[in-house]
């Protein structure tokens, strides 16, 4: 990522372009490209990313604010919901969308996935992703459309050009070496989620959340006290394990993460609880950092 000293007299253009598109098609993958930093949690399976994800790509003439939205999806239950309205809202807040497909699949109109997009007034560019092992090229009549591969860079520079171009004129709203306006307790708790999606079998994962409980400043190694929360009891022995062993490996794979992200050694201390059907309490689901919405009626 860029970060280097700019002229004063220079123009500059700073907004938000969000990253939308269906479950699993590569948002969190492009996002880490763009920014150049492996923020986001990648996992090859789908729904990872429940909030939207913000990552600063600085260069010397554009600051923008990507924003890596939850999939779009059909909600199932309270967390689904929740998590499309918070893409939802992301994406009404933002300056332009990049709308991810995979290459060489049909391309479906972004307001048959979400009705609430049909009044959205922003310019759209499609981006056909994984290039680097699919075949295909964009359809006719989409435009404008790009061909990416996240993994090798293929077609990016094509992509930021296009976004700084739809980011309004004016000021760098954040320091040029900020990657990300979310706090660092927010990261940790992604990285330990991560280390559930790459550990954890089957759906456990997804009855997972993770919060912060202490974090020490000025301890050395720094200490972060993180607990996970299932929702039954036969699932906190699953990611306890047998003698702990499980989360002992959720532990180095999230530490090995956060010391990557901080440039320090970390203590991890994770311990797990249970919280009974959290995925389907709106005020629980709020506290985990999701918007506040209100029970499905009957």
């Amino acid at each position: 990522m860029a970060g280097s000293e700019r002229d004063p007299a220079t123009i500059t253009r700073c907004g938000a372009v969000a990253i939308v598109g269906k479950p699993n098609v590569g948002k969190s993958t492009l996002l880490n490209a763009l920014v150049g930093e492996p923020i986001a949690i990648v996992s090859a399976k789908p729904q990872a990313t429940r909030q939207p994800v913000i990552g600063i790509r600085s260069d010397a003439d554009s600051q923008i604010l990507f924003h890596d939205e939850p999939g779009l999806l059909d909600p199932q239950y309270l967390m689904h919901r929740a998590m499309l309205e918070a893409a939802v809202e992301s994406v009404v807040a933002a300056d332009a969308v990049l709308y991810l497909v995979p290459l060489g699949a049909p391309v479906t109109p972004l307001v048959d996935m979400e009705p609430r997009f049909a009044d959205l007034d922003l310019p759209i560019a499609t981006v056909f992703t994984k290039a680097d092992t699919r075949s295909g090229t964009p359809g006719a009549g989409v435009a404008p459309a790009f061909v990416v591969s996240a993994r090798n860079g293929a077609g990016l520079e094509s992509v930021i050009t296009w976004c700084k171009a739809q980011v309004p004129i004016g000021p760098f709203r954040h320091d040029v070496d900020d990657f990300s306006t979310q706090p660092t307790r927010f990261f940790v708790t992604e990285f330990v989620r991560e280390a559930a999606f790459e550990i954890l079998s089957d759906e456990l994962p997804y009855a997972v959340a993770a919060e912060v409980d202490e974090f020490r400043e000025g301890s050395k190694p720094l200490y972060i006290r993180v607990t996970l929360f299932v929702e039954r009891d036969s699932q906190k022995k699953m990611v306890v394990g047998s003698g702990g062993q499980t989360i002992r490996r959720l532990g180095s794979r999230a530490r090995s993460r956060i010391e990557a992200l901080l440039g320090e050694k970390v203590f991890l201390d994770l311990w797990v609880k249970t919280l009974p059907k959290w995925r389907t309490k709106a005020s629980v689901l709020h506290r985990f950092g999701l918007p506040l919405i209100t029970e499905k009626r009957p």
